[in-house]
C-alpha cells in the first residue's frame, strides 16, 4: 500500500476546528480507498510559542520538512499582540515558507454556482468563475535589500524597500504557470509594471523567453497590474491563470478572493521545486482566511476552504486528481442543498455548525 506522509499544524484561533474536518476525510480515504495517509500533529503559531517560547520549534520544522505535504491551519490572536517581533505567530508561517523554499503560491478563485449572489459583483460577472493566480513568493519587494528607515536629520526620515528579481526566479515560477495551464484552459497571462519599473521589463522580457522556448502550445498574454486589477472587477472570467510577483500577487489575489463572495471559501497551495531525484516538490496547503479568534470554539467556522486546501493537496502533492475533483463536487453539492455556515448564510438557507458541514462533505465525496 502507498503511504503518503501528511504534517498537520492546526494553529491557533478556528485553525483546530478546521483542521478536525480534514481529519475526518482522511478517516475515510484510508478506511475505504486504502488512500495510506499517515499523519503527524504539530505546534505552530501562538501555541507554539507558549510551549516552546517561538513559533514553531526547531522538532517540528524538521516534521514539516520531511513529510510529503503540510496542511497548515491559522495563526495569530490578541493574546499574543505584545510577543517579541522574531516570535510573533505569524513568524512560524514565514519560516515554513522559507525553510521549504517555497517559492510558488496558488490562489485559486472558485465561485460555486449556489453562491453566485454572494458576491458584490452582478452574478453573471461571477457565476462559473473559475481563475488561478501563480503569485511569487520568497523574492521581490518584500525580500529586497537594501530595507530600511533611515534617520535624515531634522525630523526627516526615508522609508526604503528594494524590488530585486533574477532571471531564475522568473523562470521556474512562470514555468509553474504554464504547467498549470496545460491541465487547465491553457492561457496565461502574465502581469508587471514595465511601464514604470526596471523590474517588470525584466519579468515581461523573462516570462516571454520562457514561453517561446519551452511552453509555445500555452496561449500568452501581457497586461499591467493595474489594469488586470481593473479587469478582474469589470470581466474576470477572462483569465485562466495569471502569474505575477509578491507584491503584485498579493494584491490581485485578495481582489480575485473577494469576487466569489466570501473569504472564508479559498484554499492556497504553496509550492516548492521539484526535487531532481523524485520530481516531489516541498508543499503547504492552507486556508486563505486567518485566525479569527472571536469565534473560536464556538462551533460556528466555515471549515470549507480547510477542505478545499486538502483537495488541493491531493491534486499537486499526491497526483490524486480524480479524487480532489469528486471533493470539491462534493462541497458544491452540499452548498447546493442549501447546507451553510454562519459566514455564507442566505434566505431560504439552513445554517449548520462546523462539524456538521464537515459531515456533509464526507457523506458527499463517500457517495
Amino acid at each position: 500500500m502507498t503511504s503518503r506522509s501528511l504534517f498537520l499544524l492546526p494553529g491557533d484561533g478556528i485553525g483546530p476546528e478546521a483542521m478536525a474536518e480534514v481529519r475526518k476525510l482522511i478517516a475515510v480515504m484510508n478506511e475505504k480507498e486504502a488512500a495510506g495517509f499517515t499523519t503527524e500533529e504539530g505546534l505552530v503559531g501562538g501555541c507554539a510559542y507558549d510551549a516552546h517560547g517561538q513559533a514553531i520549534s526547531d522538532a517540528d520544522m524538521e516534521k514539516a520538512m520531511a513529510a510529503d505535504a503540510v496542511l497548515f491551519g491559522a495563526v495569530g490572536g490578541p493574546k499574543w499582540d505584545a510577543v517579541p517581533y522574531e516570535a510573533r505567530p505569524e513568524a512560524g508561517l514565514l519560516r515554513l515558507r522559507k525553510d521549504m523554499e517555497l517559492f510558488a503560491n496558488l490562489r485559486p478563485a472558485i465561485c460555486y454556482p449556489a453562491l453566485a449572489n454572494s458576491s458584490s459583483l452582478k452574478q453573471n460577472v461571477v457565476e462559473g468563475l473559475d481563475i488561478l493566480i501563480v503569485r511569487e513568493l520568497t523574492g521581490g519587494v518584500y525580500f529586497g535589500e537594501p530595507k530600511e528607515i533611515i534617520d535624515l536629520g531634522n525630523g526627516q526620515k526615508r522609508g526604503i524597500d528594494t524590488q530585486v528579481y533574477d532571471t531564475y526566479e522568473i523562470e521556474r515560477i512562470a514555468a509553474v504557470a504554464f504547467e498549470l495551464a496545460r491541465t487547465r484552459r491553457n492561457e496565461v497571462c502574465s502581469m508587471e509594471k514595465r511601464n514604470v519599473m526596471k523590474s517588470g521589463v525584466l519579468w515581461n522580457e523573462v516570462v516571454t523567453a520562457t514561453h517561446k522556448a519551452r511552453f509555445s502550445d500555452v496561449k500568452l498574454s501581457h497586461m499591467l497590474a493595474d489594469a488586470g486589477g481593473m479587469q478582474l472587477v469589470r470581466w474576470p472570467k477572462q483569465f485562466d491563470v495569471i502569474v505575477t510577483d509578491n507584491l503584485f500577487g498579493d494584491m490581485l489575489s485578495d481582489i480575485a478572493a473577494m469576487l466569489t463572495g466570501s473569504l472564508g471559501m479559498l484554499p492556497s497551495a504553496s509550492l516548492g521545486a521539484p526535487d531532481p531525484m523524485t520530481g516531489k516538490r516541498k508543499a503547504l496547503y492552507e486556508p486563505v482566511h486567518g485566525s479569527a479568534p472571536d469565534i473560536a470554539g464556538q462551533g460556528i467556522a466555515n471549515p470549507i476552504a480547510m477542505i478545499a486546501s486538502f483537495a488541493m493537496c491531493l491534486r499537486y502533492s499526491f497526483n490524486m486528481v480524480a479524487e480532489a475533483d469528486r471533493l470539491e463536487a462534493a462541497i458544491a453539492a452540499v452548498l447546493d442543498m442549501g447546507l451553510r455556515t454562519g459566514d455564507i448564510m442566505s434566505e431560504g438557507c439552513q445554517q449548520i455548525t462546523t462539524a456538521e458541514m464537515g459531515d456533509a462533505i464526507v457523506a458527499a465525496y463517500a457517495g
